[in-house]
């Protein structure tokens, strides 16, 4: 923000007044970064619920009777290659060009779109085994970790396709780009949390 000197008359208190020069870019980064950290917190708990209540089975079946590791480790690998094309992305906005960005974007959609895909396919095989969340704590809390991610990661996706939808329409603008990397900021926050889950939840739990 700035701030010219405004003319007085000789010998009166010189006058200050905001020229409206404003950051919101800078605003808006900081504010992101706080949503994120409560993020952090939600993610934290879940993981601390999960941590005290992931052996308690109520003489059901455990997470080794039931991940499919191979196909975890699919799913997994679709989030991580989701942020090397989401960075790519970011590289062609760099270099103000437009079509690579959506030919990026459109990937990492996909991608979003297989990961959230098999995660459904397995909360419904589940289910269908009578593995739900009401079997036991232990379901309980990992339907809850496991489906909170995927939810953002849903929101991520429906976010995606609506700056796809606004970079083909006005461009690579200032406020295009600053969104595009706040929602980057933001896939990569979800692929941090996954490898979390799929360490903590899915290798210690088939053990």
């Amino acid at each position: 923000m700035s701030a010219s000197l405004s003319t007085t008359a000789p010998g009166a208190a010189p006058v200050f007044f905001d020229s409206g020069d404003h950051h919101p870019q800078q605003g808006t980064m900081l504010g992101f970064w706080l949503y994120l950290m409560s993020d952090c917190l939600i993610f934290a708990v879940l993981f601390g619920v999960y941590a005290v209540l992931g052996r308690s089975y109520a003489a059901g079946p455990a997470g080794a009777d039931l991940f499919d590791l191979p196909l975890v480790a699919v799913n997994t690998a679709l989030l991580l290659f989701s942020s090397i094309t989401y960075g790519f992305a970011m590289i062609a906005m760099q270099h103000q060009r437009k079509n690579q960005v959506l030919m990026w974007l459109a990937i990492t959609g996909l991608f979003g779109l297989g990961f959230l895909s098999i995660e459904l396919f397995e909360f419904h095989h589940l289910i269908a085994e009578g593995a739900g969340p009401q079997r036991s704590a232990f379901l309980s809390s990992f339907f809850t970790l496991v489906g909170t991610h995927g939810l953002h990661v849903t929101f991520g996706c429906i976010w995606l396709v609506t700056l796809m939808l606004q970079v083909q329409k006005l461009g690579l603008t200032t406020e295009n780009r600053r969104r595009l990397m706040c929602l980057s900021m933001f896939w990569h926050f979800l692929d941090v949390v996954w490898i979390g889950v799929f360490t903590f939840v899915y290798l210690m739990g088939s053990m």
